[in-house]
């Protein structure tokens, strides 16, 4: 108790007392009333916490059921007021559809098993185009034409052929009958094939090819294809003797049939360029001229692992739309210039060589602009779709002869092709149409290059 105040408790009266009261001879009481227990009222409590705990997992069971009910009648097909369908998908930046719960939609439409099964190659239609017949130069048919010293650079040689500036220009005009370098220029050239190699890829009518030269990337597999397509399409890989020994090493041995799975192994001897990326593109670019007879090829990068029925990506990529050339948009930039600089930046490519393509393209008139035909003016070219029609053939060996002059970077000679050709028919898909195309691995080991340059 305080010194300032003092308390007294007599019989259930709290008198208090302060200094101040004392000292006024006021005294003030404060009356603390004893509480009286009710018997009645204490059974009525007890009772209300017994019924409460029984009553309470009655109550919550009724309350799961009704939820269970409100959820199978808003999931069924008969609910009179579904949601929009606007808020319950987004498109990301891949052109992919996203369901509300963020799972991802398959992008490329690929028809049913079944109808898979009976889709056959249409046929082959009329040519109503400017471009009827692709006359390729050869040193047998254009004698005095191969004298190198008329290139202004050092990586065009006999198999290329030494194309002016000049014949360079004039190619790009679209004729009934148009002559062109392509390839395959003198008989001594190189890419050479066995004659039996050579008779089965003439047997091909529709191919899906990849390539590995220099040690490369491992061969993956394709997954994803019908019986049907198993049996009409072939699975055609290139190599040389430096990826033979490299996956012979690891285990992984060409068959008495020439196969391992399901690719066709085809050795390539003496090959052109010491750039292994540049041999490479002779069966990415030019396929027709290794496939005579093929009406469709597909390339597959070697870093990639091809998925779906090629048959059924003929369809959705080609036929459907009325295509003769689908590959997809970049998944990061829209134009040719911007490209450039990030080729120099990834030190993918000196800056030399590639001022000197970008300028040669401005002087050509071709414009910094992000969009072309309402598509972005980019591509990236990991899968190329194709028919074998003149005109393709045309642009095609357009695109191989820039590779060749320039850079080898081929993602930055597609959009001056593009815009130079204006060929009808090319289809640029989204980026999650590609990505449900193939499994991408990544390369998993540099290529050797070739001791020397071929002249």
């Amino acid at each position: 108790m305080s010194p300032s105040s003092s308390s007294s408790l007599i019989h259930g009266i709290s008198i208090s007392v302060s200094d101040d009261e004392e000292a006024s001879g006021r005294v003030r009481v404060r009356v603390r009333r004893k509480r009286h227990r009710h018997p009645a009222s204490a059974a009525r409590r007890r009772l209300l916490r017994r019924a409460a705990r029984l009553c309470a997992p009655l109550l919550l069971a009724t309350l799961a059921v009704s939820l269970l009910l409100y959820e199978s009648y808003r999931l069924s097909p008969s609910s009179p007021t579904p949601p929009p369908a606007a808020n319950l998908t987004r498109v990301d930046h891949t052109g992919a559809v996203r369901a509300a719960d963020g799972a991802r939609k398959p992008c490329l439409k690929i028809l049913g098993p079944e109808k898979l099964q009976n889709l056959e190659l249409p046929e082959v239609p009329e040519q109503n185009l400017s471009v009827q017949k692709v006359v390729y130069k050869s040193s047998l048919l254009h004698l005095g034409d191969d004298d190198s010293s008329r290139t202004e650079i050092s990586r065009f040689n006999s198999f290329t052929g030494y194309q002016t500036l000049n014949e360079r220009e004039e190619s790009f005009k679209m004729k009934e009958l148009t002559t062109l370098h392509c390839g395959f220029y003198n008989e001594n050239g190189g890419f050479k094939v066995s004659d039996v190699d050579k008779d089965y890829m003439r047997s091909c009518s529709v191919v899906v090819a990849t390539c590995a030269f220099g040690g490369g990337d491992d061969l993956h597999q394709p997954i994803g294809m019908t019986e049907v397509s198993i049996k009409k399409v072939c699975y055609v890989a290139f190599w040389d003797e430096v990826t033979r020994a490299a996956q012979e090493e690891e285990g992984n041995k060409i068959g008495e049939n020439l196969m391992i799975g399901l690719w066709r192994i085809i050795l390539v001897r003496d090959l052109p360029f010491s750039d292994q990326r540049l041999n490479g593109k002779i069966p990415k670019l030019i396929s027709h001229r290794l496939f005579p007879m093929a009406r469709y090829s597909i390339w597959v990068d070697s870093k990639s692992q091809f998925r779906r029925d090629p048959l059924g990506v003929l369809e959705a990529l080609l036929w459907r739309s009325n295509s003769s050339l689908a590959l997809s948009e970049h998944g990061a930039r829209s134009s040719l210039y911007d490209e450039g600089k990030a080729i120099v930046k990834k030190h993918k490519a000196t800056p030399e060589e590639v001022k000197i393509q970008l300028d040669q393209y401005r002087q050509d008139g071709i414009p910094d602009e992000k969009r072309f035909n309402g598509k972005k003016a980019l591509a990236e070219a990991s899968v190329i779709v194709r028919d074998h029609a003149p005109l393709t053939n045309l642009f095609m060996c357009l695109w191989f002869n820039e590779v060749v002059r320039f850079t080898s970077r081929d993602q930055l000679s597609f959009p001056y092709v593009l815009r130079r050709l204006r060929m009808p028919g090319v289809h640029l898909f989204p980026v999650c149409a590609r990505k449900d195309l193939v499994n991408s691995f990544g390369h998993r080991r540099k290529a050797k290059p070739l001791a020397r340059e071929r002249r």
